[in-house]
């Protein structure tokens, strides 16, 4: 089963359409936390709301599609090889990144509540994912899992998967939720690569009826989720799917066309965003809201959406040209477990 020629020479280890894909889900992302909270501390709601509420069927399902994409490639290596990669290597930047999203919000417990309230914090993170986090503290349980079952007849695997998310699981537990909601879609990706590769083909194939069919779905999607049908259980799966095809076909025919390369970067470096597009969120949003230049609560959440942003990729490149603070986003060879010559694992 051929995922892709070129992936699995090495020869060009990027596809553009997926990393066109990355780029949207990590932008959908950080706009969901930036509109959100700017939403929360002004008190009211605005046009962006209307955004994240769109993408809110899909957002997060294509963003674990894709990470589930080419898994097929990697899952029969040796144990001590794969859990170096998939789960050492993200263990890695969580808890780094815990510790540096921490540090600006822990002083104020220790002040408050005394030092033993953020040890505290500190161990609950390690089972309760902590704030925008959850995503690299959920890939390895996936990741994981997935190899425990690469045996396992696929179709029983998505049932029984598409079975939790219909379920609607609510413990309270993260990752216990966040797993009964997500895990159908990685599977998906991991199953349906060869099917989601085919769609991205035809989609750059025929780019005239790709538009055409986007556009359809747009306005579907829309009226479901303005009506509220869109969050029923197993009409969720179905919107869902159908979000995640039109990431993939959009993102085709941006490839295809070469457009918003701004995108297909943001893409590249997804994880770098993800980890890093917290503190300039926040920054922003507390300038924004304490000087009054701007009072719209849409622009305002557009403003600290591009923050959030650009200000990771200013840093992730300022790190790679410099060479200064390269563990941020490169895991050092110390924390390796896979017994090979020491190199930097790159969070990518």
């Amino acid at each position: 089963m051929t995922i892709s020629a070129s992936a699995a020479s090495g020869r060009d280890p990027r596809i553009p359409w997926v990393d066109y894909a990355k780029g949207i889900c990590i932008c959908l992302v950080v706009m969901m936390h930036s509109t959100l909270g700017v939403g929360e501390a002004a008190g009211g709601t605005g046009f962006m709301h209307h955004v994240v509420e769109f993408a809110r069927p899909f957002r997060i399902p294509d963003f674990f599609l894709i990470s589930g994409l080419f898994l097929a490639l990697v899952i029969d290596r040796p144990w001590r090889l794969y859990l170096d990669r998939k789960l050492v290597h993200f263990a890695y930047f969580y808890l780094l990144w815990l510790l540096i999203q921490g540090a600006f919000k822990w002083p104020g417990l220790a002040l408050n509540d005394g030092p033993a309230a953020v040890f505290e914090e500190f161990l609950l993170a390690l089972v309760q994912p902590f704030g925008t986090l959850w995503f690299i503290y959920l890939l390895p349980v996936f990741f994981v899992l997935a190899k425990l079952v690469r045996n396992v007849p696929p179709l029983l695997v998505l049932v029984a998967a598409g079975a939790l998310e219909i379920a609607r699981v609510s413990t309270g537990s993260v990752v216990v939720d966040e797993f009964a909601a997500r895990f159908f879609y990685f599977c998906v990706g991991w199953y349906g690569a060869p099917l989601i590769f085919a769609l991205a083909r035809r989609a750059d194939e025929s780019a005239g009826l790709t538009a055409a069919a986007i556009a359809v779905w747009a306005a579907v999607n829309a009226w479901m989720v303005m009506t509220g049908l869109a969050f029923l259980p197993g009409v969720s799966i179905a919107l869902g799917l159908a979000g995640c095809a039109a990431v993939i076909a959009a993102s085709a025919l941006l490839a295809r066309f070469d457009l918003l390369r701004v995108i297909r970067y943001a893409g590249e470096h997804s994880i770098a965003i993800y980890l890093a597009f917290f503190l300039p969120m926040a920054a922003t949003r507390v300038v924004l809201l304490k000087t009054g230049v701007i009072t719209d609560i849409g622009w305002m959440s557009l403003i600290v959406t591009a923050m959030g942003i650009v200000c990771p990729l200013i840093l992730y490149e300022t790190v790679r040209r410099t060479g200064y603070g390269r563990f941020l986003f490169e895991r050092p060879a110390l924390f390796r477990i896979d017994g090979r010559k020491p190199v930097p694992q790159p969070a990518e």
